[in-house]
């Protein structure tokens, strides 16, 4: 299927490595010209070479921490300069550190909240005026499976996640009119670094192996095993394209079965 992307430019934050890195490997591999921003200047940097060597796209890397709106506006202004527009937005950002939601303190809610909701409320205000003066535009927002079902010992990304899942919604009926589609993609247990660390945190607060903690994972999902990075940018690059032109406003889970609600 031809999706129809090639020659879009695409902003994609957190890519340096892990889900962000393979959405805006899949987005170059569609032809598309892509800006992907990360914390690490370095890791961004080299990342931005990688994709444009083995994909052949124009990419550009920015440092951004996105906690910052005055980062986000240099990101923003750097890519419009070098690519002249945007048509395509991925706000995606690390998570938080794992806990029990009271353990927090104000200052962790404040960081969680800049980092993974107004982040995504300042992108879109950046982008949005440009994809309407373009004619439309699509946003794919990552938010994760705590949207259906708590995840234990994740209270500050269950609470902000959720939090950002009411914007995805929100955000695509105020959009619509302007012919920007805005839909969030749900992640279950993908296999990146951040996997890895969740999994070793949960074995030492359980007192179990980790071995012992990825197989209690698997067990619960009906696949049987964690998805690969890819198979969740392909499903990001489909709801970006036009072959997804009548969807906005929906909820696409990536999870191998995992989730057991029933919407």
């Amino acid at each position: 299927m031809d999706l129809h992307l090639n020659g879009k430019v695409a902003m994609v934050s957190g890519a340096a490595q892990g889900l962000g890195y393979a959405v805006a490997r899949a987005l170059a591999d569609e032809g598309c010209k892509v800006s992907i921003s990360d914390l690490n200047e370095e890791g961004v940097r080299a990342a931005a070479e990688r994709l444009a060597k083995e994909t052949g796209a124009s990419v550009i890397g920015v440092a951004t921490d996105i906690r910052s709106a005055e980062a986000l506006k240099k990101w923003h202004e750097e890519t419009m300069r070098a690519f002249g527009g945007v048509d395509l937005l991925y706000p995606n950002a690390g998570g938080p550190p794992p806990g029990d939601a009271s353990s927090f303190d104000d200052a962790a809610w404040q960081n969680t909240f800049e980092l993974l909701l107004l982040s995504v409320i300042r992108m879109v205000r950046l982008v949005v005026p440009v994809m309407a003066e373009r004619g439309g535009g699509s946003i794919v927002i990552p938010t994760s499976s705590s949207i259906k079902q708590p995840i234990p010992n994740l209270g500050l990304s269950n609470v902000m996640r959720g939090a950002v899942s009411s914007l995805a919604k929100t955000l695509a009926n105020e959009l619509a009119p302007k012919k920007i589609r805005v839909n969030q993609i749900v992640p279950g247990r993908i296999a990146t670094e951040r996997i890895a660390q969740l999994d070793n945190a949960a074995s030492k607060r359980l007192g179990i192996p980790v071995e012992e903690q990825r197989k209690r994972q698997l067990a619960a999902i009906p696949f049987g095993r964690y998805g690969d990075p890819e198979e969740l940018a392909r499903a990001a690059a489909f709801l970006f394209s036009d072959a997804a032109s009548y969807i906005t406003g929906a909820t696409l889970q990536i999870d191998g079965g995992m989730i057991r609600s029933v919407v």
